[in-house]
């Protein structure tokens, strides 16, 4: 029986609801969902709210609603989440980084 080092993640997440009928809440639960998926466990959500970019590059998305997910996942977990999430077309962006 082999027994996997988690280590601590902080995720930033821009997520991305023009057109969609999911609130923030709705699309937090699928990247909650995702992070389970790769074998992590959620320790805390912040929803930091809507904010505008610095840069805009489309006009008509001049900012979104960010949110940071504090975790814990096997060394191997980034890449397979990030993976995960660029199917994920109501995340636009995600920042990991370890804790």
């Amino acid at each position: 029986m082999t027994t996997t080092t988690k280590r601590q993640y902080r995720a930033t997440f821009i997520l991305d609801n023009r057109g969609k009928e999911d609130t923030v809440e709705q699309i937090i639960d699928g990247v909650k969902k995702d992070i389970a998926a790769v074998e992590g466990e959620v320790s805390a959500v912040e929803n930091l709210g809507r904010k505008d970019f610095i840069r805009v590059t489309d006009h008509k998305f001049p900012g979104a609603s960010y949110v940071q997910i504090s975790f814990a996942a096997p060394a191997t977990a980034p890449a397979k989440l990030k993976e995960r999430l660029h199917l994920n077309h109501s995340v636009y962006r995600t920042f990991l980084q370890s804790a």
